[in-house]
């Protein structure tokens, strides 16, 4: 069968891989043509367009991105008609996507959606797109299971697929000499420092950050998860004279060697909580889109991990809240308050269980082919 998959940033992109690696060794028929990122292409398939020329995030950013947005709009009908899939797959990413599931429903092409928009937060309203232009919502969350039954929205769960991806990654099984020799780091214990992936995101962060961690001890040593999306360049303005250094494409490892993380909100904040690094969310931007946003939103929590078990399991600095003072205060914490560390990483056994085992990413597959049928 023919998959056209659209993914608009670097979560959706992670979790794309790991579908069509579940399509592909379930269906042996298996075309697929999609928008997405590098570990997509990984896999295989035709790339359209790469997410980091798609990517937009917050109110006043997309203002000054509508032409652009438009034009891939327009790109993205004419590309899918071209090649006339069985279905299009939607991960995420619904400012877009919700746009092109009206399109392809109009014209009698199947669509699924894979990893909800959060409507269960804001935008509430798009729960009426979902009923009318999606054939069937795979949702990743056990929470949303009684939501969307409630709104009658036709929907499956079948397992996280972060769960697969942090089982299955050859970086979580080398030793920790063998992380610090191939990246030239000391043997100092590590800070990681998870500051999004957009340059908007960075540029509000990172110099919040920089400043909690200025003055700290120098006992440690930052990390820098840089966005596989951002040259490594682009940090050098912020990291030159730190104590710093960017490292691209080992998330997890950096994750699995911290003593302690920094966290923008988002996918990287549960991917702490599944590897077990305690660690903070601190996030902020605009504060005009964030102003607008925090008049919508209506979850107790933004990061995941604190969502899934209804509490928090870490701290979440937000705005204003996202300053130095708040963010030094709670690094001394995690490094030193062996109890309150213990108590995180009991919650981060909770939230695993919630979740439940490996093997999402094929259940989903699966699910598809069998739906397509």
């Amino acid at each position: 069968m023919k998959y056209y998959i659209i993914a608009g940033e670097a979560s959706g992109d992670l979790h794309g891989s790991n579908l069509m690696k579940g399509l592909y060794s379930s269906d042996s028929e298996c075309d697929v043509r999609f928008w997405g990122g590098d570990m997509m292409a990984s896999v295989g398939g035709t790339l359209v367009r790469h997410y980091k020329d798609t990517a937009v995030m917050g109110f006043i950013e997309v203002l000054g991105k509508l032409g652009k947005i438009a034009s891939n709009l327009s790109y993205c009908q004419k590309d899918i008609l071209s090649y006339s899939p069985d279905v299009v797959i939607l991960i995420d990413y619904p400012g877009f996507n919700l746009k092109i599931a009206k399109f392809a429903k109009k014209r009698g092409i199947k669509v699924f959606y894979y990893i909800s928009p959060k409507v269960w937060a804001w935008k509430e309203k798009r729960v009426k797109n979902l009923r009318e232009d999606i054939d069937r919502l795979f949702i990743i969350f056990p929470f949303e299971i009684g939501y969307f039954e409630k709104k009658g929205v036709n929907a499956i769960y079948c397992g996280n697929p972060l769960v697969d991806s942090i089982a299955r990654s050859t970086a979580l099984q080398e030793t920790r000499a063998e992380f610090l020799q191939r990246n030239s780091l000391s043997q100092k214990p590590i800070i990681a420092i998870l500051a999004g992936s957009r340059k908007t995101e960075i540029d509000w962060l990172l110099p919040r950050y920089i400043e909690a961690i200025r003055n700290y001890s120098s006992e440690y040593q930052y990390i820098l998860a840089a966005a596989p999306s951002i040259e490594l360049s682009y940090y050098d303005k912020y990291i030159r004279d730190l104590p710093m250094k960017a490292v691209q494409g080992e998330t997890y490892s950096i994750l699995r060697w911290a003593q302690a993380a920094i966290i923008a909100s988002g996918t990287a904040s549960l991917e702490a909580a599944l590897i077990g690094t305690p660690q903070m969310v601190a996030y902020g931007g605009n504060p005009i889109s964030f102003k607008i946003a925090k008049h919508f939103v209506k979850i107790p929590y933004v990061s995941l991990g604190n969502l899934i078990i209804d509490r928090l399991a870490f701290k979440e600095f937000l705005q204003d809240d996202c300053n130095s003072t708040n963010i030094s205060a709670e690094l001394d914490r995690l490094l030193h308050d062996s109890g309150y560390i213990a108590a995180m990483k009991s919650s981060y056994d909770e939230i695993r269980q919630r979740l439940g085992g490996e093997g999402a990413s094929v259940r989903v597959a699966q699910a598809m082919i069998k739906e397509l049928q």
